[in-house]
């Protein structure tokens, strides 16, 4: 069996704006391997200052991956617990190597097209009126959740983004999710989630950053909005430590983003960690090209959540690869009679 890998840098349409700063491009890395009949893709992608394993040595250690592709799927994710995204990879190569479509994972009612993903529609930071037309385009796009990201601009701007919202649409109409990303100072995070509890928010994510343990368990314990864990879970990969966690923090939901948190396998750990007290989960994509948003999607279906899912990224880049994938009614589909343009 051989491997190997290529770096492609995927380009936002329009900078996209979060707390930690505004999006232009995203680094992803594709592993290709082959056992001389078959071939098997795979993307390892990080966010740079998020991904546990954005290091100077990520490179290098891809190239071991390759190098070491006969160690098998399951050893090989062993070896690379620092290198979630890796993980991911090859997790994706390796069930893309034994499928009878490279590009069919989990073959499905998804897959066949028989069965859509509901998501939730991502609203980008910017200002107001930028907001505004977002909030829009997604809820004439047929979208009943929809995610805005704040944090970022003045707090009382995005009350009143809430507050237009809900003077037109009820809790029943439009689902409403919001993402600090760890934006809020945590002797301020309370008081604000309390004004954010006006607008029947479904939940917010990371309202401070990660890593401040009894701040965050405080915030769990008296938010008046649910909320949801996301960067907190990032760099975690011994399950003992992950179950420390969940236990110490008890948040009403976690998030899981395979490429940040060890693929499936990393994903499946802590899935039945939240399962095992009581916390309810969904699954986002991390900005993956159509390769990984793929994998993603149809893993995520066999999970047969409830909830809507974070899978809606695909389509912010100019030079993603045309794909089965497509939004449509607030929904990700998989349209089985379209190619793959994948040719790197």
């Amino acid at each position: 069996m051989t491997a190997d890998y290529k770096k492609y840098t995927l380009k936002f349409k329009r900078p996209s704006g979060t707390s930690r700063g505004v999006l232009t491009e995203k680094e992803t890395w594709f592993l290709k391997i082959s056992d001389g009949n078959s071939f098997g893709i795979g993307e390892c992608g990080i966010l740079r200052s998020l991904s546990y394993d954005d290091r100077p040595d990520y490179e290098d250690k891809l190239k071991w991956a390759c190098n070491n592709i006969n160690l098998g799927e399951k050893m090989l994710w062993e070896e690379l617990r620092e290198f979630p995204s890796i993980q991911f990879g090859v997790e994706m190569a390796f069930k893309s190597l034994k499928a009878e479509d490279p590009f069919v994972l989990f073959p499905s009612e998804f897959t066949s097209g028989k069965k859509a993903i509901p998501i939730n529609g991502l609203i980008w930071m910017g200002d107001k009126q930028y907001m505004k037309e977002q909030i829009s385009e997604k809820i004439k796009a047929g979208f009943s959740c929809i995610k805005l990201k704040i944090g970022a601009i003045d707090f009382e701007t995005e009350l009143d983004l809430l507050k237009s919202i809900r003077s037109n649409f009820s809790e029943k109409d439009i689902e409403l999710r919001v993402d600090a990303n760890g934006a809020f100072d945590p002797k301020k995070a309370l008081r604000k989630l309390e004004l954010l509890s006006n607008y029947q928010l479904h939940s917010i994510e990371q309202p401070i950053k990660q890593g401040q343990i009894d701040e965050m368990a405080a915030l769990c314990r008296n938010t008046p909005i649910p909320i949801a864990l996301d960067e907190e879970l990032i760099g975690i990969t011994d399950v003992t430590e992950k179950e420390n966690l969940i236990q110490t923090l008890k948040p009403q939901y976690a998030i899981f983003k395979p490429s940040l948190i060890g693929g499936i396998r990393g994903t499946e750990e802590w899935k039945k960690v939240c399962e095992t007290n009581e916390i309810k989960w969904w699954i986002t994509s991390a900005l993956e090209s159509n390769i990984g948003l793929n994998a993603i999607s149809q893993y995520t279906f066999t999970l047969d959540s409830k909830l809507p899912q974070g899978l809606g990224t695909g389509g912010l880049y100019t030079n993603n690869f045309e794909s089965p994938l497509k939004v449509e009614n607030g929904n990700i589909k998989y349209n089985p009679s379209k190619n793959w343009e994948f040719n790197l």
